[in-house]
């Protein structure tokens, strides 16, 4: 049985209990990251504390943990889930309260849960053969830069796509391509790189920021800029990223091949440049 952490405390998952008048249960009140760890060591832990630090200003909770003692609470949790490669989830809601009411409550103390999860085994880059996707309309409220843990829309257009026989749903809003149900968007098209910029439409992705970081650094250009849909449908590549799907090439695009129908080259570049960067963070070289 795995440990968590909650409230001060770290103890068996299975052990570990909120009230039902907690409002992230009542109204899904909080927020949320998720921190893979490769080696024993928390991937790029500062860019998430700062993703979660934003969201609880955007929300207008107060951080219950400065980033040191978050960053030893975490590092104690994945020491006693006995290191190596994990994936870690941590919520913090706007606490219990006395009675349902809609309007923020005078006084509470914020629930902080953290728990981790083994990570899927290493899987062979040569044996990858892409992913599914279907394209879907964004359904989501406005506020989607906000890492909320009220997911309903997300869990339903997801759900939707894995009824369709399909991994992820790329989502399209007034014309353009924005992100995937659970993940950032690329596309590449003649060699260059495009992803929708930063803002309320989207969530400022973790891995979405390393591969831009890791284009500049290669020399592999790349541009932030809206993706109209028709540019979707005729990219060369389309790419999907996040904390946990890492860099996933999505192969067929509404039953059609993206390209090829086959991993890219490009992808194979930024894919091999994302392991080096893991690599060296195992080594303790990189964060």
């Amino acid at each position: 049985m795995s440990t968590a952490y909650l409230n001060g405390s770290f103890l068996p998952l299975d052990e570990a209990c909120v009230p039902v008048m907690d409002r992230g249960f009542l109204f899904g009140d909080g927020v949320y990251e998720v921190i893979p760890v490769y080696g024993g060591r928390l991937f790029r832990l500062a860019h998430h504390l700062k993703r979660l630090q934003n969201s609880l200003d955007a929300v207008r909770i107060a951080n219950p943990l400065s980033e040191s003692e978050w960053e030893a609470m975490l590092t104690a949790l994945v020491e006693r889930n006995h290191g190596s490669d994990q994936s870690v989830y941590l919520q913090v809601t706007r606490g219990v309260v006395q009675r349902r009411d809609h309007a923020f409550p005078d006084e509470t103390r914020p629930t902080v849960l953290a728990m981790s999860s083994k990570s899927l085994e290493p899987v062979d880059i040569a044996s990858i053969q892409g992913i599914t996707a279907i394209t879907l309309p964004d359904i989501r409220w406005l506020h989607c830069n906000v890492k909320a843990i009220t997911l309903l829309p997300n869990v339903l257009l997801r759900q939707q796509a894995i009824d369709a026989g399909s991994v992820e749903a790329v989502l399209l809003k007034d014309g353009n391509a924005i992100e995937g149900a659970a993940s950032n968007l690329f596309i590449v098209k003649n060699g260059v790189l495009a992803t929708p910029p930063n803002g309320p439409a989207l969530l400022p992705g973790i891995t979405r920021d390393l591969v831009l970081e890791l284009a500049a650094a290669n020399e592999v250009p790349y541009r932030e800029c809206s993706i109209p849909e028709a540019e979707l449908r005729g990219a060369d590549e389309i790419w999907l990223t996040s904390s946990t799907r890492e860099i996933s090439p999505v192969t067929i695009l509404d039953g059609h091949p993206v390209g090829t129908g086959q991993p890219g080259p490009a992808w194979k570049t930024m894919i091999g440049l994302y392991q080096g960067y893991k690599n060296r963070v195992r080594r303790g070289d990189a964060a």
